[in-house]
C-alpha cells in the first residue's frame, strides 16, 4: 500500500477541522451563548453568567408554534413520500419514452424561487375562495398543500434513484414461486427501496419544516411556524428566549437525525466493500 506524505496528511486534516469549525461554530455560539443569564440585546460568547433562565421565559406561544410546525412537516413528509413513491414507480417502471423529461418535469418546483411560489400559493388561495368558496389561506390544510409542492420533487429523485438499481430478478424469482403481486411489493421490492423512501420522507420534513419563504404568506396567529415566528420576533427586537428555543430546536433536529440514522443506516444506502 502506498503510504501518503505526512505533509498531505497534515494538509488535509488542517481543511477537515477548518471544515468542522465552519459547519459547528454558529451552533457552539448559539447553544453556549443561550445559557448566559444576562439581559442583552446582543448573544454574549463565551457565557460568563451560567444559567437556564431563559430557557424558563420560553413564551408559550413558541412551543405552539413548534408544535405546529411538526405537525405540518410530519404530514408533508408522508404524503410526499406517497405521491412521490407512486410517481416514482410510475415513471421508472413504465416504457414510455420521455422519462428524463418527466423526471426533471417532477424537479420544477424546485427550480422556482420560495418567494415566488408563496405568492403563487397566496393568490391562487385568494381566487379558490373568492370562486369555490374554500378557503385554504392561513389553514393547516393550505400550508400542507405549499409545503408538499415543494417537498414532492425530493421525494420523488430519491425514490426514483433506488428504483433505477433495483435488481429484476429478485422481483422474477418471488413471482416464479407463487407470490402475488402485493406480496413481490411488499416483502421484495419495498424493503429493497425502502432506504429512499425513508430519505424522502427525510427530506420532506426538513423543506417543510425550516420554511420561511413560503410560510411567511400563509400563516396567521392561529398557524404560525415557529422559523416564521422566530424571523418576525428577530425583525423587532432580539431576546434571549430566542437563542432557547433554537438550542431546544437543535436538540430536537439532532434526534431526529439520529433516529433516522437508526432505522435506515447509512449501510442501506452508501454501498460499502463489504456488501
Amino acid at each position: 500500500m502506498r503510504r501518503i506524505p505526512w505533509h498531505k496528511l497534515r494538509i488535509s486534516w488542517l481543511f477537515a477541522i477548518a471544515a468542522f469549525a465552519f459547519l459547528l461554530g454558529p451552533f457552539v455560539v448559539v447553544v453556549s451563548a443561550s445559557f448566559d443569564g444576562r439581559p442583552s440585546y446582543f448573544p454574549h460568547f463565551p457565557p460568563q453568567d451560567l444559567s437556564f433562565t431563559w430557557y424558563r421565559q420560553i413564551p408559550q406561544g413558541y412551543f405552539d408554534a413548534l408544535l405546529t410546525s411538526v405537525l405540518v412537516a410530519a404530514l408533508v413528509a408522508v404524503l410526499s413520500a406517497l405521491v412521490g413513491l407512486m410517481a416514482a414507480w410510475g415513471v421508472v417502471r413504465s416504457r414510455i419514452a420521455g422519462k428524463e423529461f418527466l423526471l426533471a418535469f417532477f424537479r420544477l418546483p424546485i427550480q422556482i424561487p420560495l418567494v415566488v411560489t408563496g405568492a403563487v400559493f397566496m393568490q391562487f388561495y385568494y381566487q379558490l375562495s373568492a370562486i369555490l368558496g374554500v378557503k385554504l389561506l392561513y389553514s393547516f390544510s393550505g400550508l400542507v398543500l405549499a409545503h408538499l409542492f415543494v417537498a414532492i420533487p425530493y421525494s420523488v429523485g430519491a425514490i426514483a434513484a433506488v428504483l433505477v438499481r433495483f435488481d429484476h430478478s429478485l422481483e422474477e424469482a418471488a413471482q416464479s414461486l407463487g407470490a402475488t403481486g402485493w406480496s413481490v411489493f411488499r416483502r421484495v421490492i419495498f424493503p429493497a427501496i425502502r432506504p429512499g423512501v425513508v430519505i424522502g420522507m427525510f427530506y420532506g420534513f426538513i423543506v417543510s419544516f425550516g420554511d420561511v419563504p413560503i410560510s411567511i404568506f400563509l400563516v396567521d396567529k392561529t398557524t404560525m411556524t415557529i422559523p416564521v415566528r422566530l424571523f418576525y420576533d428577530m425583525q423587532f427586537d432580539f431576546r434571549p428566549t430566542i437563542l432557547a428555543i433554537s438550542t431546544v430546536i437543535l436538540v430536537l433536529s439532532l434526534a431526529l437525525i439520529l433516529g433516522v440514522q437508526k432505522i435506515v443506516g447509512l449501510e442501506m444506502v452508501v454501498p460499502t466493500n463489504n456488501r
